[in-house]
């Protein structure tokens, strides 16, 4: 049986490689306009955080998101990545890794 090559990505908020589904895509299209990608298909450039609610809050301290982005995150983004980020969480603790 052929082992399948498991997509990876970096995580801007540890610098570290780890495997696509264990990230969330954060996007910026050509509007400037920045917004979650839970399918990791939207068009435009794609930047990928960890799914652990404690960085998002180093993220927005550090303003890690608006220079690999080139551009102006809103404060409110950094709450509804948090919001997204916690319900993931959650998620992956009652039903277990899908």
């Amino acid at each position: 049986m052929k082992k399948r090559k498991i997509p990876m990505r970096k995580d801007l908020l540890t610098d570290t490689m780890q495997p696509k589904k264990e990230l969330v895509r954060i996007v910026i299209d050509k509007e400037k306009n920045v917004s979650v990608d839970p399918t990791g298909k939207k068009a435009g450039r794609g930047a990928y955080v960890s799914l652990d609610p404690s960085k998002i809050e180093a993220a927005k301290e550090k303003n890690v998101l608006e220079r690999s982005l080139g551009a102006k995150v809103p404060d409110n983004f950094y709450d509804e990545l948090y919001s997204y980020v916690d319900h993931q969480k959650a998620r992956k603790e009652l039903f277990g890794d899908k």
